[in-house]
């Protein structure tokens, strides 16, 4: 089939890369990634046998005038608990319904916040998702707003001021929570936090001047994290101190380059945000409009390394007897696209949905994310979803696969021919490709026709899977039976009977029930066709479909799914299709030859 060779070629490289890939790159991921969950998981027993007490230290020394607190640098990491540490301090409880946690009095920080929707495994009884957490413990993780003063000023709020509740003690949707601090210069700070049912919360400050001069002071927000996730990104998703602001635009600074280049300070901006993302969770701010403000992405090392996205206004000028406000708001949850959409728009925070990583080829991964997403509210099941995107995808493309199959059929008819050719011109190859494509041309074939229904296969592929692994929307989707998480691989194995030899085996010869039907379907539809001549061709025809049952194997269970479903649809496509054109199908002919007895060279 000389049409079909540099098929072939391209087919056999495109495998070998991506085993090589989910060889060396992948599966060790996914070993690492489930070391760290041991790790974390001990961590957290040790903490809960930790001796009580917490210490949380000072915040080092006050920060000159125009800058950011780099704070909390001297602060002491205790073995305590996580409820010692949030013991350690006064509170202002939250209590949403999709957050809990608590405000910290001490810097009115956010501190301490899990997701009530999101466990830790796909068990319902497994703890929540902690997003938040005190510095004092070795997972750090808050976001906090503030002022820099000077000497006219006198003490500004700052992350050692105590706050006082004015009020209501508990923040939900319905009541807000008001926090007052007073200093010797005349000046009274008054806080409120509210909250929407989700992930938004807002951070009005008042500056009441009852001095005798007019003062002159900046306000800062941060996001500061401690630590950092065990396993680093790979390059289909982007964790780390992220924002969009000023001139240039979107921002990103993974973990290692920023503890490279220790910091970067982009443009002055009047809008945009600011923060701090992972896979599935982020916190960022979201300035106030009122003043233009400096953005900066910054690693210290002092006392305690720490990873920090913050901004600093410019000068807010109070003169005696008036009072100026700022307002800053702060995103602490799940990157639900949904919610991410509704904020860019609704508060129009200019390319907020830009936190979630569609990636270069979002023109593609968000349609199909937003396709899936519809039919999984008409179907209850992103599983059953996945299944309608591909009938609606190979449905859309069926007008090319249809020329795609009815000109592989006509090439069939023409293989004599084409044999007759290829004896005939034997010794003489450049007259041999210029005798088929002259036989190409009378009968309207067109030779490359046999690879579009492969590479148009190609993009929804890796569309699905950016999908399936960056949208939180698939984390712990279940489909049916032991499919219980789309976003992860099929747990079973046939080296463990499938789980009734009670023994762990490295993710490579995790070969589960769906990676099986994924390489039947495939090696099915491959003998469709005839069976190359050329004895390389042959070979890569032969154990494509076993190399891509082992390859896919680790790849996560719907994208699986997907391409088996996808496998059998194009086998009765193109069955349909060379039976119209009258072209024989070689599927059950070539089942036979496998079994066959091979003649020997002497017969």
């Amino acid at each position: 089939m000389e049409n079909n060779r540099n098929f072939f070629i391209t087919i056999a490289l495109s495998v070998l890369i991506l085993t090589l890939w989910q060889v060396f790159y992948m599966n060790p991921r996914v070993e690492a990634q489930r070391e760290a969950a041991r790790i974390e998981e001990q961590r957290v027993a040790e903490q809960k046998k930790a001796a009580e007490g917490v210490n949380p230290g000072g915040t080092g020394t006050p920060a000159p005038q125009g800058s950011i607190p780099n704070a909390p640098g001297g602060e002491v990491v205790t073995a305590a608990g996580r409820d010692q540490a949030l013991a350690a301090t006064s509170r202002v409880k939250i209590d949403t319904p999709s957050l809990e946690g608590s405000i910290n009095l001490t810097g009115a920080r956010l501190d301490d916040l899990r997701l009530k929707h999101y466990t830790e495994t796909v068990d319902k009884n497994s703890p929540e998702i902690e997003l938040l957490n005190p510095s004092a413990l070795p997972t750090g993780y808050f976001a906090e707003i503030g002022f820099v003063g000077n000497d006219k000023t006198g003490a500004v709020p700052g992350s050692d001021t105590v706050w006082k509740v004015d009020g209501n003690a508990t923040l939900t949707p319905a009541s807000p929570v008001t926090l007052t601090y007073s200093n010797d210069k005349g000046l009274t700070f008054k806080r409120t936090f509210s909250v929407d049912n989700d992930y938004m919360f807002t951070v009005s400050d008042t500056v009441q001047n009852s001095g005798a001069a007019a003062v002159s002071l900046f306000n800062y927000g941060r996001v500061t994290r401690f630590d950092k996730p065990a396993v680093a990104s790979i390059y289909v998703l982007f964790e780390g101190l992220i924002g969009f602001t000023g001139e240039e635009g979107l921002q990103e600074h993974k973990y290692a380059s920023i503890e490279k280049d220790r910091e970067f300070k982009p443009g002055k901006s009047t809008d945009g945000w600011l923060g701090i993302t992972d896979k599935y969770w982020a916190v960022t701010l979201v300035p106030t409009e009122k003043q233009p403000f400096q953005p900066r992405y910054a690693y210290f090392e002092d006392g305690r390394p720490r990873y920090q996205s913050d901004f600093l206004t410019d000068p807010i000028n109070v003169d005696a007897g008036q009072s100026a406000t700022v307002e800053t708001a702060v995103f602490a949850g799940a990157k639900e696209v949904g919610k991410i959409n509704s904020y860019a728009e609704d508060r129009r925070i200019k390319r907020f949905d830009l936190l979630i990583d569609w990636g270069w080829f979002h023109f593609i991964t968000k349609p199909m994310f937003w396709l899936i997403d519809t039919l999984y509210k008409f179907f209850g099941n992103f599983g059953l979803a996945i299944l309608a995107t591909t009938v609606i995808v190979k449905a859309a493309f069926y007008p090319l696969a249809n020329k795609s199959y009815a000109s592989m059929a006509n090439m069939k008819k023409v293989q004599p021919k084409m044999l007759e050719i290829r004896e005939k011109y034997a010794d003489d190859k450049m007259k041999q490709q210029q005798a088929m494509m002259e036989l190409y041309k009378t009968e309207k074939i067109n030779p490359i026709a046999g690879c579009w229904p492969v590479a148009l296969q190609i993009p929804v592929f890796f569309a699905l899977y950016k999908v399936l692994y960056i949208t939180i929307e698939m984390r712990h989707a279940p489909f049916f039976g032991w499919i219980q998480d789309l976003a992860a691989p099929d747990p079973t194995s046939i080296f463990n009977l499938f789980g009734l030899i009670p023994i762990t085996l490295p993710s490579m010869l995790m070969i589960g029930v769906w990676p099986l039907v994924m390489g039947v379907t495939m090696f099915l539809q491959m003998r469709m066709n005839p069976t190359p001549p050329d004895p390389t061709q042959a070979a890569i025809f032969t154990w494509m479909p076993v190399i891509f049952t082992f390859m896919m194997a680790g790849f996560p269970a719907g994208l699986v799914i997907y391409w088996a479903w996808n496998n059998l649809l194009s086998i009765i496509q193109q069955g349909v299709i060379m039976k119209r054109q009258g072209a024989k199908i070689e599927l059950w002919d070539n089942l036979v030859a496998m079994f066959r007895k091979k003649p020997s060279p002497a017969e």
